[in-house]
């Protein structure tokens, strides 16, 4: 995937903070005309958004940055700071509409123009639905994490939304107050479980975890088959920055062959596992099958 390619998607992220800043206006709105704290909470989070999609445009733009002097491998990496910036800003956000839910139930109000408020909400919920498929669908299919975790931060502001209308709802039907902080309060916890995941997964790309197993089996079947003809390989390790993936192995071939020889049938395996696995990156040492030297492993501790 090429640099301007992988910089064209940047133009999600683009889409992503006018659609922020757009859903950001709607619920303000929606909380002006009703007085509902859950709304509130509702719109504390989309600032979030907004600050989250700026990010994953900055680190998009990063990221398609070809390699450098400073930087050999490229910086494809950038995917993860923004993801993990995203993440630490859903638990925020949540943590927010907590606080903000606990004074509304030691200090409860009545709701205003429940009707208006509501439909506002809809609104901007599918709209926020509409770009959050995209995004993820976008992420996924780029293996971009930042646009993925974009749309699923948006798709959190769905769900955040859909339980707020429906406390409010509630609480115009019953009358019982303390509900519309309540159930922002369980919105708030389910969103911080998404952020927390999130972490999660970019810290583990930070620390160049290997690549999953599917990937990793993809690479196993291809070098099965050089296996059979007495080709060995060992010292096989794997990881993943952002869309690239790496892999650097040893191959040893018998002895007396040429560097020609050997240097040909490297080219044929590197091709096949360039075809097996997309976007891989490999480093291949050449030694020879019956040297005892040649066998010495990197250890796994």
């Amino acid at each position: 995937m090429t640099s301007n390619h992988r910089r064209n998607l940047s133009r999600f992220a683009m889409l992503s903070i006018v659609t922020a800043v757009a859903v950001f206006g709607l619920k303000l709105l929606a909380w002006w005309v009703t007085g509902s704290v859950g709304l509130l909470s509702d719109a504390l989070e989309s600032i979030v958004n907004v600050v989250a999609a700026v990010g994953a445009f900055v680190a998009l733009r990063v990221a398609a940055k070809p390699p450098d002097h400073g930087h050999n491998f490229g910086h494809t990496k950038a995917e993860y700071f923004s993801a993990v910036f995203e993440g630490v800003l859903i638990v925020v956000a949540a943590v927010i509409i907590v606080v903000t839910a606990v004074d509304r139930l030691i200090n409860p109000r009545e709701l205003e123009e429940v009707g208006l408020g509501l439909g506002i909400s809809v609104g901007a919920t599918v709209l926020n639905a509409v770009v959050a498929w995209i995004l993820i669908s976008a992420g996924r299919k780029h293996r971009s994490l930042t646009l993925e975790a974009d749309g699923k931060h948006l798709m959190t502001d769905v769900w955040t939304t859909v339980g707020v209308v429906v406390g409010v709802f509630l609480v115009a039907w019953t009358g019982w107050l303390p509900l519309d902080p309540l159930i922002a309060i369980a919105v708030a916890v389910n969103i911080m479980v998404v952020g927390t995941q999130l972490v999660w997964r970019s810290g583990s790309g930070l620390m160049d975890s290997a690549l999953p197993a599917e990937q990793r089996d993809a690479i196993d079947d291809v070098l099965d088959r050089y296996r059979a003809d007495g080709i060995v390989f060992h010292d096989i390790r794997t990881r993943e920055a952002g869309h690239q993936r790496f892999v650097q192995l040893h191959m040893l071939v018998p002895g007396d062959w040429s560097v020609q020889h050997a240097h040909d049938l490297t080219e044929v395996v590197e091709g096949d596992l360039h075809a097996a696995v997309p976007d891989l990156n490999i480093t291949t040492h050449l030694e020879p099958v019956n040297d005892p030297r040649a066998y010495e492993d990197w250890r796994l501790e």
